[in-house]
């Protein structure tokens, strides 16, 4: 069933809203799971099982969130900062998101600036529209 992005939207904010008890205010497109929205580490997994029953997908959580497996490899991190094969497995493995700004200072602390409200929704339509 194709959605619009409005429509893609919508839900992804009410499964946010329920999710991390918030107004629907609160959960806009540019707004960071962690930083914005309170959410910590024990919620993706709640967050990840609300999407895929909302949207009738599979959601691995490594595709949606794959901040760890790029954080635990040597290869990819040098002096609190991911190297130039580490930014590019997160280009890879995040084709959903906008790295443009993070690539201009790829401070491993500022990952979790990456998971956005927009992140989520780009990657749902990713998924619905394949």
């Amino acid at each position: 069933m194709a959605m619009s992005r409005d429509e893609i939207f919508e839900k992804v904010q009410e499964v946010l809203v329920d999710a991390l008890g918030l107004d629907d205010d609160e959960v806009t497109n540019d707004a960071t799971l962690m930083g914005d929205l309170g959410a910590e580490s024990i919620d993706f997994l709640d967050i990840v099982f609300r999407l895929e029953k909302t949207f009738d997908i599979k959601v691995p959580r490594e595709e949606l969130f794959p901040a760890e497996t790029v954080l635990n490899n040597p290869e990819f991190v040098s002096g609190g900062k991911l190297t130039d094969k580490g930014l590019g497995e997160l280009k890879d493995k995040m084709p959903h998101t906008d790295l443009t700004e993070f690539e201009k200072d790829p401070d491993v602390n500022k990952i979790a600036d990456l998971f956005t409200v927009d992140a989520i929704v780009n990657f749902i339509e990713t998924k619905l529209n394949n």
